[in-house]
């Protein structure tokens, strides 16, 4: 399989069989190529474009998310999952896990993806790759169960505002064992920092910048 970086926590993941799965949909240009499957991990507008989707859909792509952004999902005649539960599209297994913030708040108080609202990571399993999506999120406990599904490659948020920032982004990656860490909304920040960061964590980790390059599995 082929994974690209779009743009922000935007991916377009590419199989040896031709399937086309996008995840977090935002400032895609038209022309890319058609979705057979995209996946949402929230209701943002920067995770959930719908003029994005709007140029990669085709009749038969499937639109999933968790449960919780359901009626956005109906526009699209798609599908809401609860988290953790499995669902299978031909060889290609999809399961949604939490995704929010502890500290990072709003004015208000409220948390910027509150508990609650029952947002998502993905994990994919796809050619006997594993591939975690964190979506919007900070270092939460769900995590840590992590280390134990063998995670090929980690797409990890890292800007800090709304997110995890350097440091707890490399923790993460530490914690949960992955193979490779793909950073994202990472708000153009330096990533050779990110790297230098993870590097005295656990130097086994690879880190692969998609930036004008794409990740062949």
């Amino acid at each position: 399989m082929e994974i690209f970086w779009l743009k922000h926590a935007a991916f377009k993941i590419k199989t040896e069989s031709g399937t086309i799965i996008y995840l977090d949909p935002y400032n895609v240009p038209k022309g890319e190529e058609k979705a057979d499957i995209i996946i949402s991990s929230h209701d943002h507008g920067d995770h959930f474009d719908e003029e994005s989707i709007n140029h990669i859909l085709k009749d038969s792509t499937l639109v999933l998310g968790p449960i919780s952004i359901s009626e956005l999902l109906d526009k699209y005649k798609g599908k809401g999952l609860k988290l953790y539960e499995p669902f299978k599209v031909d060889d290609i297994q999809i399961e949604f896990i939490p995704a929010y913030n502890i500290k990072r708040k709003r004015e208000s108080g409220e948390p910027f993806h509150p508990k609650e609202r029952n947002w998502a990571g993905t994990i994919l399993e796809i050619e006997g790759k594993k591939i975690y999506h964190a979506g919007d999120t900070e270092r939460i406990p769900e995590m840590k169960e992590l280390t134990s599904r063998n995670i090929d490659v980690a797409m990890l948020p890292c800007g800090g505002m709304y997110t995890m920032d350097f440091e707890e982004s490399t923790d993460v990656a530490v914690d949960i064992k992955a193979k490779i860490v793909i950073p994202m909304h990472n708000w153009d920040k330096k990533m050779q920092e990110y790297k230098n960061i993870l590097a005295k964590k656990d130097s086994q980790i690879k880190v692969e910048i998609l930036k004008n390059k794409s990740l062949k599995l």
